[in-house]
């Protein structure tokens, strides 16, 4: 759409509003914004990098005057240039880029300079919010389109990009299937399409999400826009599909190099991981992420790291939405050390100075490994990844292939107890979307949780169902009686009559439809707990006067075909045997990198993204000859650090991992043997001087 049809920039929007748009208050940041980072990485301060800028004048059309004025950085680095030139050429591109390379400059600075807005496509709501926030702080205009939204705040921030209001918008690979979204494309000027984390659209990839093939319609109702596809994770087959998934016009791929020279590889063998986990955290001081498989887990590691004297907090994808932004910012912000999360933490975090990454379980990836341990030393700085690993570790990870891929009959099965969970008849519910309750229906038909969603997942590749897991909603309401029949009401407690109130003053709407309320909001203009808020609303519902739907967590089944007969579900090879047999490969190169003890760490992961001109780093547990290893001075300070309370202690409490024991007994002994510790009923102690 041409701009004499719909007008763009401020100006446009100055003559209708007199003002640029409101922002959605759940981007505005509780903290001041920390110093903003140069795409997703921390570099030096922006007044030193313009004083070696000086002097240079740029052409206005020159990206680098761009980046400068927004940024504050003289030139770009590695393949960023390179990228952007492509891109102002309106040629489809390719980035693959290790994490902390610097991918959102890539697409932020020629959205900057080209017509119209950059379509931001990205899974996750709070890479959203952060890339957002900062654009803002950078006085450019962006918003994002999520489900936190209501759909009144998703119409009105889509009819703003219409009118030219904002540079960018990003949403998620699901919102392009909305035909709101979709009637308002018709009227946006588009400069081009962004996809992050492109590798999700690859079937071949290790992250494959159905929604992500949205991307073929998008790129359907918009054939002359170009598309960046963006990753930090793809060999050269899933670089090949993403650029058939995407109908690129011509292959075009900029790669940089995934060696990062500051971040120290390690495999340690470990019996004992908590210990040694907690031995890695004395040892190496900064901010950490540590990786763990289950949600249980989690919650006892970073139990276990508060009583070891360590402050840690817990993250998984069941966390209720409030709880994970308050964990994350407090870790962001260095209230709080460590985080121990499952994979659900990490993707889109900005956090340069994270000096360790421990996984306490193995990927099934050598990609999710490499972009999970890629979170360390984005600064620059040294910083180490460590896998802690044993003979248990390896019986579990090869179990996971046949787990994954359940066998065929059992795949039937399950979608046979789905429909008589539903009472589906053959032939019926076709675009039907069911809330779907796990542990109910495992129990009913004697299944185990974890065969059932990777048979839907199975089934999800295969067109015939789609499994969303739980996520939770957010609470509405909306009022079943009469305007008069409210005010004529005379029982209403006084907590009841101030929230009332409050709904009215706060809320529009809410006599002809369900509108999304904060429970959080109204306790807080209230000055009453949400507790109390949340009891005065079920009461008030319980009197017929309101219908109110408190948020909940939940998952849902989308029946995406007719029930049919179970023997002619569609699972053939592209969909079960050549996907077992990639997924079985993947697990063997994990396993092969965890086992290898001949090899350097570094070149085994950069060999396995088609890297082969990779040097040793000399750095990693096999080049360095086992570095965990602490100097004798550092171990001797420790030990002596824990015995300087004058206390007796156990050998536990000196919290060694496997490399420490050597020296720690030798030391041990030397002491004994010169009397400057005592050992009784097994437990040390410095002796006193009196003694």
């Amino acid at each position: 759409m041409s701009s004499s049809t719909i007008p763009t920039g401020d100006r446009a929007l100055q003559e209708l509003w007199g003002t640029p748009p409101d922002f959605p208050t759940d981007f505005v940041p509780d903290t001041p914004l920390a110093t903003p980072t140069f795409g997703d990485d921390a570099v030096p301060s922006s007044a030193a990098a313009l004083s070696a800028a000086e002097g240079e004048a740029l052409h206005p059309t020159d990206p680098r005057e761009v980046l400068r004025r927004h940024w504050g950085y003289p030139d770009f680095r590695g393949i960023q240039r390179d990228i952007i030139d492509s891109i102002l050429a309106r040629q489809d591109t390719v980035g693959l880029m290790p994490t902390g390379g610097g991918k959102s400059v890539t697409f932020q600075v020629p959205a900057l300079m080209m017509e119209g807005t950059c379509l931001v496509i990205t899974p996750l709501i709070a890479l959203m919010k952060d890339q957002v926030i900062h654009l803002r702080a950078r006085g450019i205009l962006a918003t994002a389109i999520h489900s936190g939204l209501s759909r009144e705040e998703m119409v009105r921030e889509l009819d703003n990009v219409v009118l030219g209001g904002y540079k960018f918008l990003y949403l998620s690979p699901e919102r392009l299937h909305s035909d709101t979204f979709r009637f308002k494309l018709q009227y946006m000027t588009v400069s081009f399409i962004a996809v992050d984390e492109a590798h999700c659209i690859s079937q071949w990839g290790y992250d494959f999400r159905p929604a992500y093939l949205n991307l073929r319609t998008l790129r359907e109702l918009l054939p002359d826009v170009p598309v960046l596809a963006l990753t930090a994770t793809a060999t050269a087959q899933v670089l090949e599909d993403i650029q058939e998934q995407l109908a690129f016009r011509e292959q075009r791929v900029f790669r940089m190099s995934f060696e990062r020279t500051n971040l120290h590889y390690f495999v340690q063998e470990s019996d004992d991981k908590l210990t040694a986990l907690i031995a890695l955290l004395h040892r190496y001081p900064g901010s950490a992420i540590v990786y763990t498989r289950s949600r249980s887990g989690t919650r006892d590691t970073a139990l276990a790291l508060t009583q070891a004297g360590i402050s840690a907090l817990y993250y998984h994808a069941g966390l209720p939405a409030a709880d994970k932004d308050a964990r994350q910012q407090a870790w962001q912000s260095d209230e709080v050390r460590v985080m121990v999360s499952t994979n659900a933490f990490g993707m889109g975090i900005d956090k340069p100075d994270v000096r360790l990454v421990v996984h306490l379980d193995l990927p099934d990836s050598i990609e999710a490994y490499f972009q999970e341990a890629g979170r360390a030393g984005r600064d620059g700085q040294t910083a180490r990844a460590v896998l802690l690993f044993n003979g248990r570790d390896h019986r579990l990870l090869s179990q996971r292939i046949a787990q994954t891929f359940p066998e065929k009959e059992k795949i039937r099965q399950i979608y046979d107890d789905v429909g008589s969970y539903y009472q589906l008849a053959v032939g019926d519910g076709e675009g039907a979307v069911r809330e779907f309750d796990l542990d109910r229906f495992c129990r009913n038909f004697h299944h185990f949780p974890l065969t059932v969603v990777n048979s839907f997942t199975i089934l999800q590749r295969a067109g015939v169902l789609e499994y969303a897991g739980e996520e939770e909603t957010r609470s509405r309401l909306m009022f079943i009686c009469r305007r008069e029949e409210l005010y004529d009401y005379r029982r209403a407690s006084d907590v009841e009559d101030v929230v009332l109130t409050a709904l009215l003053r706060a809320y529009s709407g809410l006599f002809s439809e369900y509108v999304f309320i904060e429970e959080a909001q109204l306790a807080y203009v209230t000055a009453l707990s949400e507790g109390e808020v949340y009891e005065a609303l079920m009461h008030l519902s319980r009197l017929r006067l309101l219908d109110y739907v408190p948020r909940k967590s939940v998952a849902h089944l989308n029946f995406l075909m007719r029930r049919i007969d179970s023997a002619r579900l569609p699972l053939p090879p592209e969909v079960y045997e050549l996907r077992l047999e990639r997924y079985a490969h993947r697990i063997n190169a994990m396993l092969d990198y965890c086992t290898t003890t001949d090899r350097c760490r570094s070149r085994l992961l950069l060999e396995y993204f088609d890297d082969h001109a990779a040097c040793d780093c000399g750095h990693c547990d096999v080049c360095a000859d086992h570095p965990l290893s602490p100097s004798p001075a550092d171990l001797e300070a420790r030990l002596l650090d824990c015995l300087s309370d004058g206390k007796p202690h156990t050998a536990a409490d000196f919290h060694l991992a496997g490399p420490d024991l050597p020296e720690a007994r030798r030391l041990v002994r030397q002491w004994l043997d010169e009397g400057r510790i005592v050992l009784d009923d097994g437990r040390f102690m410095l002796r006193s001087s009196t003694n």
